[in-house]
């Protein structure tokens, strides 16, 4: 019989704690990395929100700026303007590539109890392209979905003139939001367990049986049909484990970057009060000098989030490897290779 979802929590804490100790900070710094850019820190990046609401306009004279070459009607921004739009349309595919090709090193990271990007990045190229083409296919059928559920009778109550005059409506209104708002969250539903489970069980044999994406699902679902409560359970054990780990690293984070921030702060404020007394005031390179800065805190605060959710980043793909090793013979062999037996000679 299959190990339940409560089994496998014991022995991934015991691989999380051969992968981690004794602690080795370069091993650590790769985790951190790898993890972050496939997707797998959910908590302590909330934290850093509040860093997004920068002020994007600063105290400054108009003629200041008015000769600039960068600003609309001079040169750089006639060239600049495709590039970012380019750029805009083309960073969220890159990411998504980037972060598939993480993934697959994050499960050999696991495998193999060492973190080695580099071997990693090279070997599986091939599967990580196809779940990239998988997230891309999957995540356009998301949105259509959702703007089909959700458009669709939005026009039509549109058309009906339910919004002319909503006093003379306002029980099918009602009904309709609430109709609604139950379909999106049937639908965050569905759709945010299937990229758990494709990430946790298909990626898998992706890596070690060179199968797309779809024939990895095909073998899943009928795993899953077979054993309903197994997988049920798992589900179920994952979100417990998961708003737990949120909770704890999302304090551990606060209090560390609330401490940090402190001495940040006061740097801050200590340069601004220098600047004005030197007579300097807010212009291009100043404005330049203070983005920089920013950008350079943002990183650090980042980093160090995702030093410290590194036991998560770790927890879960081993949590969910050891759940489907003991129902998948591959992905077991790989997790515990069988030893070698020494070569004993036959007596002369």
């Amino acid at each position: 019989m299959p190990v339940s979802a409560v089994d496998v929590v014991s022995p991934t804490f015991d691989r999380m704690k051969r992968l981690l100790f004794p602690f080795r900070f370069g091993q650590w710094l790769r985790l951190a990395f790898v993890g972050f850019l496939a997707g797998e820190m959910g908590s302590g990046g909330g934290g850093l929100r509040f860093l997004t609401n920068i002020p994007t306009s600063f105290p400054s004279r108009r003629d200041q700026f008015q000769q600039i070459p960068g600003l609309p009607g001079g040169p750089l921004f006639i060239l600049g303007f495709p590039i970012l739009v380019v750029l805009a349309l083309t960073r969220p595919a890159i990411f998504l590539y980037i972060s598939s090709r993480m993934r697959f090193v994050l499960f050999d990271s696991i495998i193999q109890g060492e973190c080695r990007i580099r071997a990693s990045w090279n070997q599986r190229g091939t599967p990580a392209f196809r779940y990239f083409i998988w997230q891309l296919v999957f995540g356009l059928v998301a949105v259509i979905s959702l703007a089909a559920f959700i458009g669709i009778p939005l026009f039509i109550a549109i058309r009906a003139g339910a919004f002319r005059n909503p006093g003379d409506h306002i029980p099918l209104l009602v009904l309709g939001g609430l109709a609604a708002l139950l379909i999106f969250f049937a639908w965050l539903i569905i759709f945010g367990i299937g990229t758990v489970l494709t990430k946790d069980f298909v990626v898998p044999q992706m890596a070690l049986e060179d199968r797309t994406a779809l024939e990895g699902w095909s073998r899943l679902w009928a795993m899953m049909k077979a054993e309903k409560g197994g997988y049920a359970g798992y589900i179920g054990m994952k979100i417990l484990l998961a708003l737990a780990a949120a909770i704890v690293l999302g304090i551990i984070t606060f209090v560390v970057i609330l401490v940090l921030l402190i001495p940040v702060g006061g740097v801050g404020v200590f340069a601004v009060l220098g600047g004005r007394a030197a007579g300097l005031t807010w212009n291009p390179l100043t404005i330049a000098i203070a983005v920089v800065c920013g950008v350079l805190i943002l990183l650090a605060l980042i980093l160090l989030s995702a030093l410290i959710s590194v036991p998560a980043i770790v927890f879960f793909p081993a949590y969910s490897i050891y759940f489907f090793a003991d129902r998948y013979a591959p992905l077991r062999s790989a997790l515990f290779p069988p030893r070698e037996e020494p070569d004993i000679g036959m007596p002369g």
